[in-house]
């Protein structure tokens, strides 16, 4: 992957928002880099229809030479969420990973629209203190690293959205952006976070109008709501015994959850870059999704697979947020957690009230859950006394830890 260099870059792909920094990168490229060609990449992948109007045309009249628009939404839930939910990832405890876990896809379609034109490099509207630039990037030198980069932030001069508005008002080039916008916001079909405002002091409660996509759980319902979810080997096949494909799916959960007030989360997170960050998302859907998952995996694995698992889990929480997708450590954490997967297959309950979503009935053919074993009551199948060796045995190395102490104490009085 060759860092930018302002000579010989003839075409360049740009990931495209629509906005306000990517609608200032087109002209600010061509005026760079030789009057380079602009050709605007938009990933689809769940933000919202209302985030695509127009926004071929936004990019025509910024000086994009075309504009295309992919469809990743299907992609993105089927071949990224649902492995990563087999992992049980989540980072530092809380974290679902929502805006980690859409970069490989889109980075991904990134690259396939710069190699089906051929152009000589990429660019990227991260800022030089965020994760994401480090993440697009590992993906496009795992992927083409014969690209050339362009991360215009670590580049140009403009600082601020000032500087930007400025920069396109200079060159008659239109903007719907405004200096009234507070917080920055990244949506996909999993959650939407929230950073910037009053949530740059970790000691300022959020305001309401941080929230966007769930309602308040003060406001939500006060009767509980129900959702069943059913899994074949670990993927999700119906939601409340309907069959819907990946996507659906996951947007089903999301209005059920959303209107319970569950999802959401207030954090400060270790960015990969050094720093900490606070942070709001809402991820109700994907919230359900991995409750429901886990519930149904402490039914099928066993003690120690689970511990496995969930190191795993761990690990890749790290991996993804990393964004080192595309490498032989993923593939191989993946392909674990995936041969656990095999075996979750069942149905799941989870109770929706006031911003909680608990696993509430769970059943499977592949249960290990035996209520003659477990009852409180009497059976006829589980000796009580066989307990006694196995305690002692389990114990054993304690016992002898205990007893060299006390010999030598011993030793030493003598």
């Amino acid at each position: 992957m060759a860092l930018a260099a302002k000579k010989n870059i003839k075409k360049v792909v740009l990931a495209y928002s629509g906005g306000l920094d990517t609608s200032a990168i087109i002209p600010w490229l061509k005026e760079n880099y030789d009057g380079c060609e602009v050709v605007a990449f938009c990933a689809d992948v769940g933000q919202g229809e209302e985030e695509l109007v127009g926004i071929k045309e936004k990019a025509i009249a910024s000086g994009a030479s075309e504009c295309y628009v992919v469809d990743l939404k299907e992609e993105y839930v089927k071949d990224y969420i649902y492995p990563i939910i087999k992992t049980g990832a989540v980072y530092e405890g809380q974290y679902l990973l929502g805006t980690s876990m859409a970069r490989p896809v889109i980075a991904k379609a990134h690259i396939e629209i710069a190699l089906k034109v051929g152009a000589d490099a990429v660019c990227h509207g991260c800022t030089g203190k965020g994760n994401d630039q480090v993440r697009f990037e590992a993906c496009f030198a795992a992927l083409a690293p014969q690209l050339t980069v362009i991360a215009p932030w670590r580049e140009w001069d403009m600082v601020s959205r000032e500087d930007l508005l400025e920069y396109l008002a200079e060159r008659n080039i239109p903007c719907a952006a405004s200096l009234t916008k507070i917080y920055s916001r990244d949506a996909n079909a999993w959650h939407i976070s929230h950073e910037g405002g009053e949530l740059e002091d970790p000691w300022c409660e959020p305001s309401k109008e941080v929230w966007t996509m769930t309602v308040d759980p003060m406001d939500a319902p006060n009767e509980a709501g129900k959702v069943m979810l059913s899994f074949e080997a670990g993927e999700l096949v119906a939601v409340d015994g309907k069959p819907m494909s990946a996507y659906q799916s996951l947007m089903y959960l999301n209005e059920k959850a959303a209107a319970h007030g569950v999802g959401r989360i207030d954090i400060v997170e270790n960015r990969l870059v050094g720093m900490k960050s606070r942070g709001c998302y809402e991820t109700p859907g994907g919230t359900v999704l991995m409750a429901a998952y886990k519930g149904l995996e402490s039914l099928i694995l066993d003690k120690e697979s689970l511990k496995y698992r969930e190191s795993v889990g761990h690990e890749f929480s790290h991996v993804i947020y990393d964004g080192r997708w595309f490498t032989p450590l993923a593939k191989a954490q993946l392909a674990s957690a995936a041969s656990f997967a095999e075996k979750v297959t069942g149905d799941v309950v989870v109770k929706l009230y006031k911003g909680m979503a608990q696993v509430t009935q769970r059943r499977s053919p592949n249960s290990l859950y035996s209520e003659e074993f477990a009852t409180f009551g009497a059976d006829d199948v589980y000796d009580q006394k066989h307990a006694e060796g196995f305690i002692r045995l389990f114990s054993l190395s304690s016992r002898i830890t205990a007893l060299k102490q006390a010999d030598s104490v011993l030793t030493e009085k003598k």
